[in-house]
């Protein structure tokens, strides 16, 4: 391997970085920016019917889950209530 090749492969081993730190800062960001852009390119937005499914099954799960946690909590309350009085309250 050559020295010019060398230095092309692996680009910051033992340099420190060179440039001013604020025009680093700013670029990052631009970088970052430009990353995001092109990551939101590639989504795919579901079409209306499928929003309403989706929106729908949410809905649903939620209020499942929600039915599930009360019936809980009412059980545990009154097992918890018997237990410490000795009646159901």
């Amino acid at each position: 391997m050559t020295e010019t090749s060398a230095k092309r492969g692996s680009g910051r081993t033992g340099r420190a970085r060179r440039g001013n730190p604020v025009s680093r800062f700013y670029g990052a960001i631009a970088l970052f920016i430009r990353q995001i852009l092109d990551e939101l390119r590639k989504v795919v937005r579901p079409t209306g019917p499928e929003l309403v499914r989706y929106t729908t099954v949410v809905i649903v799960f939620v209020l499942v889950i929600m039915a599930v946690v009360s019936g809980l909590d009412f059980v545990w309350s009154k097992l918890i209530s018997w237990a410490f009085t000795g009646k159901v309250l």
